[in-house]
């Protein structure tokens, strides 16, 4: 996998795991301030889509995670 599906597939799972924290409904549920880590994820995703810094991006790329390639032409 590439830097940019690992950050699509850890994006995912944390908004998931937040809602199942934060909605009262929800057999997991903790506080409802667990939504605000859903907002945090959503900003940091719409900043990366402007800017192309993502902190987890550069994490992944120092570990060696290759970058993602062009898939068709």
């Amino acid at each position: 996998m590439t830097v940019e599906r690992y950050i699509r597939v850890f994006a995912g799972l944390f908004i998931i795991v937040s809602l199942l924290l934060g909605v009262e409904a929800s057999p997991l549920f903790v506080s409802p301030w667990a939504l605000a880590f859903t907002a945090f994820v959503g900003l940091n995703l719409f900043q990366f889509g402007f800017t192309n810094v993502c902190p987890l991006g550069w994490m992944l790329k120092k570990l060696g995670v290759p970058e993602s390639r062009i898939a068709c032409s």
